[in-house]
């Protein structure tokens, strides 16, 4: 009996020490994961230590005011266009009953499977001087039609709201059904009009969820290359790729990017600030449709009905036919080679940055309560343009090769050379520090459905250290790290900017052959590239959908 107590007591200790070796393993390493994210941003924030004098006497001389100009306006018209048509398209198919409201209800989301790059192409295909469209009306009126310029900066902003409408339609969408309609009918009994108590109450209350909404839409609008690329309209991300390509001059990029930092930091504050103080408590409450008379539903029907086929039905039917045009020439050695690379680039990309997450949830309860703030730097990469990343990871990685391994190389003999430029490493480094944030959501919400005493059971059993982490925390996290890694898997896919900037020689991916092809005009070439992106951004708007379905 003494032996056998002084063994549990000696494998008990053995445990403890395991389970605290852990402990410090586990936080060394999230706070490393904290500094990857971190030094990127750093780099481009402080890049102003270079004297880059020439090249900003010479933009500011013929550029910089188009710029800021260009920019400034590009995000209040997307910033007030998502917001109005979000917030309309959700009060209505919440409050009212029409006809096809039951379907209208979750496609109204399908147009976040259209990346915005994808939408500008078809747009100018079918609405520009050589589209069907005004070719047929040219035909039919002859020389009295007048060609119509559709490559103005209303038509960019409009694209823009089109594509990133449905992140305020989703947010303000879930706050008006928590609503339901107990504060409406309320609002009408004390004789309120149903026009004031939707501006005097359910507006105010949904608030918080329309601006988050609005944020992440002009936060993706900064981020923006493709779009504006395809109209030639510059904003700071074109000339960001100008600089770098253009000039051959990293450190003006780096400026440049730090200025697009500077508005990417201003809108998260605009969004925290329009928030306020206020605080808004509300309980789940019933939900009663209104009926509207024939005219009014069928009004309302076809208004979200358009808006849904201008920014889903329409584009998507025009690629297929492009691709069919094509027919099956189109899928030849190089589609099958972009394909493979985009796939593989997800696929480890998304590997990586799940365990990263799947780190960073681990470390965070590891540390005290007051210290887990910390591991919140890890979603700023997510608010980042792809273009300021991509100059970040460069200036980071140039830094180590110069400072170490050109060095180290010398020193051991070898031929000194920079290994982390223009490496694929370089590249899923960008990835992973832009959606961390991405993936830190359903890992996050996976371990917060452990309850305390799952674990303590299993250590009572005699199981610890990794044991514990392999038989318990992994079966009951496995929903969310496969929810974590499609939608990074589908992001990566789709992410232009980094990949264009960052990729290795040889590693085109889809994103990169339509910037090809759309910018020689060729929109037929690009369609079975951008058909293949629209189909698997269908996938994390299906997991939306359901998700949503869930009251």
């Amino acid at each position: 009996m003494a032996s056998y107590s002084l063994s549990t007591t000696s494998k008990l200790a053995d445990d403890r020490r395991i389970s605290q070796r852990l402990r410090w393993l586990l936080i060394i390493a999230g706070l490393l994961t904290v500094l990857m994210v971190l030094v990127p941003i750093l780099i481009v924030a402080f890049s102003w230590s270079s004297d880059q004098t020439e090249v900003w006497q010479h933009l500011m001389a013929t550029q910089l005011s188009t710029l800021l100009r260009n920019t400034l306006v590009l995000s209040l018209g997307v910033g007030i266009g998502v917001t109005v048509l979000g917030v309309s398209l959700a009060w209505l198919t919440v409050m009212y009953e029409f006809p096809g409201r039951q379907w209208l209800d979750w496609a109204l989301m399908l147009p976040m499977a259209m990346p915005a790059y994808v939408l500008a192409f078809t747009v100018l295909g079918l609405f520009d001087f050589s589209g069907p469209l005004q070719q047929g009306l040219k035909a039919y009126w002859g020389e009295q039609f007048a060609l119509l310029d559709i490559r103005g900066e209303g038509t960019v902003i409009t694209v823009l709201i089109l594509v990133f409408y449905p992140y305020v339609y989703m947010l303000s969408r879930s706050a008006f059904l928590s609503q339901g309609s107990d504060v409406m009918e309320a609002a009408r009994v004390l004789g309120a009009r149903s026009s004031g108590a939707f501006f005097r109450i359910a507006l105010p209350m949904a608030r918080p969820a329309i601006a988050a909404g609005t944020a992440l839409a002009v936060m993706e609008t900064l981020a923006d290359f493709g779009t504006v690329a395809v109209f030639n309209y510059d904003t700071f991300t074109t000339a960001i790729y100008k600089s770098w390509f253009g000039l051959f001059n990293l450190p003006a990029a780096a400026q440049l990017a730090s200025l697009l930092l500077l508005f990417v930091a201003l809108a998260l504050f605009a969004e925290k600030r329009s928030r306020g103080v206020q605080r808004y408590t509300q309980h789940r409450g019933r939900l009663f449709r209104q009926s509207l008379s024939w005219p009014k539903a069928w009004l309302v029907s076809a208004f979200c009905g358009l808006v849904l086929l201008l920014a889903f039905i329409a584009p998507l039917i025009q690629l297929i036919l492009w691709a069919l045009a094509d027919g099956l020439e189109a899928i030849d050695q190089r589609y099958l080679h972009l394909l493979w690379r985009t796939l593989s680039l997800g696929g480890l990309a998304a590997l990586i940055t799940v365990l990263l997450a799947l780190l960073i949830a681990f470390s965070r309860r590891a540390v005290r309560p007051a210290w887990r703030g910390v591991y919140d730097i890890t979603s700023l990469g997510y608010a980042l343009p792809g273009s300021v990343l991509a100059v970040g990871v460069v200036l980071s990685f140039a830094s180590i090769d110069r400072q170490l391994l050109v060095p180290l190389f010398a020193a051991l003999g070898m031929e000194p050379r920079q290994l982390l430029v223009g490496s694929l490493f370089a590249l899923l480094a960008a990835y992973w520090v832009r959606f961390l944030a991405v993936a830190n959501g359903p890992v996050e919400s996976g371990m917060q459905r452990i309850n305390t005493s799952i674990p303590e059971a299993a250590r009572s059993m005699g199981v610890g250290g990794w044991a514990l982490m392999w038989r318990i925390y992994l079966p009951i996290l496995r929903p969310g790290l496969l929810t974590a890694a499609i939608l990074v898997f589908v992001d990566v896919m789709k992410e232009m900017p980094a990949t264009l900037l960052l990729r290795p020689f040889g590693w085109d991916t889809l994103a990169v052959r339509i910037y090809e092809m759309t910018s020689e005009g060729e929109w037929q070439r690009a369609a079975l590239p951008a058909l293949t992106l629209v189909l698997a951004g269908l996938i994390p708007v299906a997991l939306a959908v359901r998700q949503s379905s869930k009251r």
